[in-house]
């Protein structure tokens, strides 16, 4: 372990030692013991519910599925059952396996349709009917910035789960929420020098784009780093989520002078564009003097799973892969492979994690107030979680970590074996200036009964 890590783990144990000397010296209106006055839900049985809203149907259902088995197998994990996964490679960390704050964690579940008004639904119903002291999950980053609206305003705890547009940690980002998963800046950032290396700085671009804040991010991310190394944007196109048949879009990239079309979809959306523009013949093409490329700037192996031979040797970034050699990774693929005979996604993979993180949250700060947790998030710097050392910023609260390249691979030697990972590529070239993106993230609302 380097240095520079041992240091900065010093540093999180001595802040969990302040929240720690900050909990005993404060009211006990922000401390467990407190009344029901506290925040709406505080939870005052043996139990505490988790709300997790995640799509069950739609255009990201696979996702969704998956983000649900890691939820199933955090609550396990954090209530001592089964071999304990990532909380025994987390660090620092002060779970203990016994629920959080003594209470066994139970959980409900809702159905976000990967749309926001039933995401917005599903979520008030889990707080207002269910008791749930923090929401999480979604495969969409519409999804996921009108349910964090909705919790900023009911004074609950929003942990992201797969949501990758600026926006959310950007100008729609808010006190109550936190974001582990990387956005579009970052995928821009890591895949820009890959594609100047790859298929050098003369090339002409053909966007096709999911018509939603985050199929507009991505395209603007990849806009302008593609641009930076000296390639054209020959035409962008907004296609609506769900279209299943993308032959109309794919048909005028043909004779469009353009070499390489990018991909702005996810889910089976992406499942379909790219198998369709591979029917249509587009990777056996050269146009002006070079083999036409397909670039899918954000995919995962579930996605590549369901494209199939289509996904061969197409570059994009990722936020985690379960061939990952770390320790945390290995316990993680470990555990939910024992549970679920495959291995987890990246959107399975965020949402355990932020699962444990919002309860060791609650941990260091002795108690289930949006104030305290959002205190003990704020700033903090751990490992062992998967993606190296991470930083929840303070000024955004946008986890900041390596983030990866991949490509489809070539030769998997099984039917899970379908991303090479190209390269680790280190946070220093991915991070930037909060600033930058705009919003405020205002004030925590703890609201009170």
């Amino acid at each position: 372990m380097s240095d520079k890590f041992n240091d900065f783990s010093r540093r999180s144990i001595l802040k969990a030692g302040a929240a720690s000397a900050f909990v005993a010296s404060t009211p006990m209106f922000f401390t467990s013991g407190a009344s029901a006055a506290e925040f709406c839900n505080t939870p005052t049985g043996s139990t505490v519910t988790l709300g997790f809203n995640v799509p069950q149907t739609g255009a990201y259902a696979d996702e969704g599925a998956d983000e649900l088995r890691a939820y199933k197998l955090a609550v396990k994990h954090l209530n001592g059952e089964g071999d304990g996964g990532m909380m025994n490679t987390f660090k620092p960390s002060v779970l203990k396996g016994n629920g959080i704050l003594g209470k066994k964690v139970a959980f409900v579940t809702g159905d976000t349709q990967t749309k926001s008004d039933a995401a917005r639904a599903s979520a008030k119903r889990m707080i207002e009917k269910d008791g749930a002291v923090m929401i999480t999950g979604g495969s969409s980053s519409g999804v996921a910035i009108a349910v964090q609206g909705l919790c900023q305003e009911a004074g609950i705890i929003f942990m992201a789960g797969l949501t990758h547009s600026n926006d959310t940690t950007g100008k729609d980002k808010r006190a109550n929420g936190f974001r582990h998963f990387f956005n579009t800046y970052m995928s821009g950032a890591a895949l820009g020098p890959v594609l100047e290396n790859e298929y050098g700085k003369d090339r002409v671009a053909y966007h096709l784009t999911a018509d939603y804040t985050w199929g507009w991010s991505q395209e603007k991310s990849m806009k302008d780093f593609t641009e930076a190394l000296g390639w054209k944007t020959s035409k962008t196109v907004k296609t609506p989520v769900g279209a299943g048949d993308f032959s109309q879009y794919i048909t005028p990239v043909l004779n469009s002078g353009a070499d390489v079309l990018i991909l702005n979809h996810y889910g089976k959306d992406m499942v379909n564009s790219l198998t369709q523009a591979v029917q249509f013949g587009l990777r056996d093409k050269q146009v002006n003097g070079k083999n036409f490329e397909i670039v899918v700037p954000l995919f995962s192996r579930l996605m590549a799973q369901g494209a199939g031979d289509a996904i061969k040797g197409i570059l994009g970034s990722t936020n985690w892969n379960w061939s990952l050699k770390d320790e945390g990774s290995a316990a993680f693929v470990k555990s939910f492979g024992a549970e679920y005979g495959a291995p987890p996604s990246m959107a399975a993979h965020t949402c355990y994690v932020q699962t444990l993180l919002y309860a060791n949250a609650c941990e260091l700060a002795g108690t289930f107030s949006p104030t305290g947790v959002v205190k003990s998030l704020e700033g903090f710097k751990f490992d062992g979680l998967g993606n190296g050392p991470t930083e929840y910023r303070a000024e955004d609260h946008q986890c900041f970590k390596d983030v990866l390249v991949v490509r489809g691979n070539q030769n998997p030697t099984s039917q899970f074996d379908l991303l090479e990972v190209v390269e680790v590529t280190p946070r220093a070239q991915v991070e930037y200036d909060a600033s930058i993106m705009g919003g405020n993230l205002g004030p925590v609302n703890a609201k009170p009964c």
